[in-house]
């Protein structure tokens, strides 16, 4: 079945917040679908028939890590999470897992429909204009904006939006430090806050798919106080 442009899927036992969601959504010009269990909200998902999912933590049966773990392992639709306020570890382990985005309850309708669109803007393929994107290259590690595929040595790294975006700025910017304040504003399509730990996160997690075991592996390094810098490979390296 083919997945229309327009249709989320909200997984959420709350019945009056999922009718909340639905009015502003609907508005907004987006279908909707609401499941209220973890293993329902599962299935749905991996019909593909979805362009989002907005995924609450705390569901009844499986819950949302747990959801939203195994859909990462088959599926690359972007998840946005819906966490208790005040409870970093949902969202760490959340970040950790694979969602695309998190959202801290109660919340603003019209925060989550611009945090919907920034994460459909970030999925969107690269256009087919004229002039072919060009593959990045950078020691191992292979880029194509066209398919947004990723290798290294060779072999597929499978990334979600989010981490594919980050490693496409850093490629663009290979040698050169790219600031915290720059890779929130261009990946996660929001004002930079000294708190919010997301793009290190993702940073994190691109890191260990690449095969680097720290902070100053092969690929990205840290450079504190300041950002992040993906390494040239040095042309005496063998």
């Amino acid at each position: 079945m083919t997945r229309r442009m327009d249709h989320v899927l909200v997984v959420d036992d709350d019945i009056e917040l999922c009718g909340l969601v639905q009015e502003y959504l609907t508005a907004e010009g987006f279908t909707l679908k609401a499941v209220h269990d973890g293993e329902a909200g599962l299935q749905q998902a991996l019909t593909n028939e979805y362009v989002l999912v907005v995924l609450d933590v705390m569901l009844p049966g499986m819950n949302g890590f747990e959801v939203l773990r195994r859909i990462r392992s088959v599926s690359k639709v972007p998840v946005l999470l819906l966490t208790a306020r005040g409870e970093d570890v949902d969202r760490i382990v959340g970040l950790e897992i694979g969602a695309d985005d998190y959202l801290p309850k109660p919340f603003n309708p019209r925060e989550l429909v611009a945090r919907i669109r920034a994460i459909l803007r970030r999925a969107k393929p690269a256009s087919s204009a004229d002039a072919v994107p060009e593959i990045l290259s950078v020691g191992d590690v292979e880029l194509d904006p066209a398919t947004r595929t990723v290798q290294r040595a060779g072999q597929p790294v499978e990334l979600t939006s989010v981490e594919f975006n980050l490693l496409e700025v850093l490629l663009r910017e290979a040698g050169r430090v790219v600031t915290r304040e720059r890779l929130v504003n261009a990946v996660l399509s929001r004002k930079f806050m000294p708190f919010d730990r997301s793009i290190d996160m993702h940073v994190s997690k691109v890191r260990r798919k690449l095969g680097d075991s720290d902070e100053n592996g092969d690929h990205i390094k840290t450079i504190r106080g300041v950002g992040y810098m993906f390494a040239r490979p040095s042309k005496a390296r063998k």
